[in-house]
């Protein structure tokens, strides 16, 4: 049987594992390691789960290194066939050993993901995730059961297995050795995207990203960066324009690039309308980012093409149109208005 980790990355957040840590211990499988990987708190996180759960494996890293490097590095040090991601602000309950044995009867699976409902307001999905990532041709992300910031209600119309294009980074089953064959996440990225970034490299080698809805979890979303706030505004966009510098074919890109900026330029507009100089400014900074970045993502775009090299790409989860254009000209608010799958 293939040894499967929970991995779980912490910074300062006692109060989630104080809250959650019991329904994760209920509901996760005993030939499982629960891992907690600490981001170098400050708070007494670690004090707190050697103490009340000595059984828990602790791995600590000596500084901040943010989402996507914190994990690698402590990825690094874990040895399993297949690891679970899932963030400190997560609720089970019920099982989500269905995520293991879609692992184990699909070898193309690279990774899946639960349905994700609001831990506040359970009958709705959450932002990160869903019922699993799609992408409209210009690269922007959404989710069945979450267009932009507008959430459904789940009536179970997603509860078919399927693939999709990423798999939340908030609840996400990876096998441990493709992962770091790809290269894990972006260390550059910091937070945000990361998972979106990695799925795409998957994806271009002909791998199967799915959503497993048999699983559940309730997630808080936002626990460490609220939606709202300026410095996750300035992540997303960047981070969103470097993915796509990275994985996007040349051609696209030449088509792609221009309706970005001209989009792009028009959310920043609007945070102006609306007063929010903070928000118009992290858009601003995220294409300064982004620009300065260029040199770094070609030579990071050109080391991954000779892993890809010979394959056709996946493009399960890839929305033809635009979410942009489809969400506030037609009128399309929900996935199934939206792609006929």
């Amino acid at each position: 049987m293939p040894q499967t980790a929970l991995v779980i990355l912490n910074y300062n957040g006692k109060s989630y594992l104080e809250r959650f840590l019991p329904s994760i211990l209920k509901y996760t499988p005993r030939e499982v390691t629960v891992v907690l990987g600490d981001n170098h708190s400050k708070d007494d996180s670690v004090v707190y789960v050697q103490n009340e759960y000595p059984a828990i494996e602790i791995i600590c890293n000596d500084q901040n290194y943010g989402f996507a490097r914190g994990y690698n590095e402590i990825l690094k040090r874990v040895t399993a066939d297949y690891y679970f991601l899932l963030n400190s602000d997560v609720e089970l309950r019920g099982s989500w050993s269905s995520l293991i044995k879609a692992m184990d009867d699909d070898p193309q699976l690279a990774a899946c993901q639960p349905k994700i409902l609001s831990y506040h307001q359970p009958n709705l999905f959450e932002h990160a995730g869903a019922a699993g990532g799609w992408i409209d041709f210009l690269g922007y992300p959404f989710c069945k059961g979450r267009l932009l910031n507008l959430f459904e209600e789940d009536h179970q119309q997603y509860d078919q297995p399927a693939e999709i294009f990423w798999a939340s980074g908030a609840a996400m089953m990876v096998r441990a050795r493709l992962f770091h064959q790809l290269g894990g996440f972006d260390d550059d990225f910091f937070a945000h995207m990361e998972e979106i970034d990695w799925c795409w490299r998957a994806k271009k080698c002909a791998w199967k990203i799915k959503s497993i809805p048999d699983a559940v979890i309730y997630h808080i979303g936002g626990g460490t960066l609220p939606y709202t706030s300026n410095n996750k505004i300035f992540l997303n966009f960047r981070n969103n324009l470097a993915t796509l510098l990275k994985n996007e074919t040349a051609a696209r890109l030449m088509v792609i690039l221009p309706l970005r900026w001209l989009l792009d330029g028009t959310a920043l507009i609007n945070f102006l309308i609306r007063g929010n100089l903070g928000g118009a400014n992290a858009v601003f900074k995220a294409y300064l980012h982004f620009i300065n970045w260029v040199p770094r993502l070609v030579k990071k775009r050109k080391s991954f093409r000779e892993l890809s090299k010979g394959h056709i790409m996946n493009r399960a989860g890839v929305f033809r149109g635009s979410l942009i254009f489809s969400f506030f000209i037609l009128g399309k608010k929900t996935f199934k208005t939206l792609v006929n799958e």
